[in-house]
């Protein structure tokens, strides 16, 4: 079974000819089967900037790349990551459901078609896994829960959907706490009543963060070319920080929650987003725009294009950086991060000042009481409506703590907040900060404050990316953050390369 691709492949594309070829493929056709030979408006197929030649290391963008020239088969792929994940996820639990056979099935599939002249999509043959709490036809989909412990969907959710009718093919789904919220007090990881702990690959003592724990774990330990996960407070922003991976959060708007055990709706409806998680920025900028775009259910959901990150012009952009919220202080390495991230923004020419928004600690401490207001009885009812008795113990039902008066009044403050944070915004293009005030705490040490940086970016919308930007004294991964403005992802991505190549971006652990 060969888990080494052939070196000879097309050159390295320029910087600007990649991240056009790639926004532009990645929007043509991504639900519909392409031709053998067809070719994106830009005149070519998406090409890859990585060298990597193993299989389970490169990136999809690669990887992609190699099956459609076929100097690697789908069935190569697969059997690749099949094979690390029976290594790995011993040690860190990770993946928590298979689907072995029919991937392979599927493989054979895709070669097939392939030798047919018939490519599948932008993704044909690219082994993925999927975070638990999206639903994935005929595989056990638990949402951490018991009372989902043995529910098989009919239907995908609409990103895994649209991924798979791009090409990829599904290994299996990825751990997370239960309902992506709640876990174990005096555990720091992702965990829950089905199937335990999971575990950081470069420290198994350590976190893998949460709630899309699993999937940036098993994508850092080279299990799954790609994962897809979601984000409430940092749920995707988090784990790669921990886990040395790259991430997005994309605008409130982007991406569908339809068959996301919490989906759409209710006050809390811009605060969950759905995203990617990959080892390089190149495959967050070829996937998001693959599982974007309504899908006529999420009502939440905005038609706005995509624009290429090719066209973003680095030393224009207008930038600012904290290198602290005031809310938990970063360890010196996490700062110094943020400031070789400011300073190689500066070195292009843009205009760079050390800023922060407007209302941070008001912002993130009345998502709490708004979240916890009314006892989590909307959590209960979740509970309920899945069948589960026994919860996670973290997971709480109190009596309210405010009242309908209360509720109102403090959703109206943070639309006040929301809106201070826009205006102090139109002076920026992005915005570079931590993603955590650490690296990766040990499983059993309780820190508070941990997401503070990220949950910030729930309550604004604004799309949020990270990328490994150092290495603690402890050898864990540091991620650096970058925001940018409602529906510039193209921005939050341009920069992100950029800075990816400044500061290293994701380095193979060990394990």
């Amino acid at each position: 079974m060969p888990a080494q691709a052939s070196s000879t492949s097309a050159g390295r594309a320029t910087r600007r000819s990649f991240l056009r070829s790639a926004t532009l493929a990645s929007i043509a056709a991504a639900g519909s089967a392409l031709r053998l030979g067809a070719a994106d408006r830009s005149g070519s197929f998406m090409t890859s900037s990585d060298p990597s030649t193993d299989i389970i290391w490169m990136s999809t963008t690669r990887l992609a790349q190699l099956i459609r020239e076929k100097k690697v088969s789908a069935t190569e792929a697969v059997k690749a990551c099949i094979a690390r994940i029976e290594t790995v996820n011993p040690k860190i639990n990770a993946i928590v459901q298979t689907c072995f056979e029919r991937a392979l099935a599927e493989a054979k599939a895709a070669d097939e078609s392939l030798a047919k002249g018939r490519l599948l999509g932008p993704l044909h043959g690219v082994p993925m896994t999927i975070k638990d709490s999206l639903d994935t036809a005929g595989v056990v989909s638990t949402g951490g829960t018991l009372g989902r412990i043995n529910f098989v969907p009919e239907k995908d959710a609409t990103c895994v959907a649209r991924a798979r009718a791009a090409g990829a093919i599904l290994l299996g789904k990825s751990n997370t706490p239960e309902f992506t919220l709640a876990g174990y007090s005096g555990l720091s990881t992702t965990w829950n009543l089905i199937y335990g702990v999971t575990r950081n690959p470069y420290n198994n003592m350590h976190s893998s963060a949460g709630s899309s724990g699993g999937a940036g774990a098993i994508v850092a330990a080279g299990g799954a070319s790609f994962d897809i996960g979601s984000d409430f407070g940092g749920s995707i922003r988090g784990p790669a920080h921990a886990n040395g991976v790259a991430g997005i959060k994309p605008t409130t708007g982007r991406v569908p929650r339809t068959g996301h055990i919490v989906d759409y709706g209710g006050i809390f409806d811009s605060y969950q987003q759905v995203g990617p998680l990959t080892r390089r920025i190149e495959d967050l900028i070829l996937i998001t725009p693959i599982i974007a775009g309504p899908d006529g259910l999420d009502a939440a959901m905005v038609p706005a294009p995509f624009l290429s990150a090719a066209d973003v012009a680095l030393k224009d952009l207008r930038v600012a950086y904290y290198t602290s919220n005031g809310l938990t202080h970063p360890t010196p390495e996490m700062q110094a991060v943020v400031k070789k991230a400011a300073d190689a923004m500066a070195a292009l020419g843009a205009p760079v000042r050390e800023d922060i928004h407007p209302h941070y600690k008001e912002a993130v401490e009345l998502r709490t009481t708004l979240r916890t207001l009314d006892g989590n009885a909307w959590m209960k009812r979740l509970a309920d409506r899945m069948g589960s008795k026994t919860v996670a113990p973290a997971l709480q039902f109190t009596e309210p703590k405010g009242t309908s008066v209360e509720l109102v009044k403090g959703l109206q403050e943070q639309d006040a907040y929301r809106r201070a944070m826009t205006s102090w915004l139109k002076d920026y293009d992005v915005i570079l900060c931590p993603a955590n005030h650490g690296p990766a705490p040990r499983i059993d040490e309780r820190r508070t404050g941990a997401v503070s940086y990220t949950q910030i970016y729930n309550i604004s919308g604004w799309p949020a990316v990270v990328v490994r930007g150092g290495t603690s004294p402890e050898g864990l991964p540091l991620g650096l953050q970058v925001v940018a403005r409602p529906f510039r992802e193209d921005v939050a991505f341009a920069v992100a390369q950029h800075l990816e190549g400044v500061l290293g971006g994701f380095q193979k652990p060990l394990i």
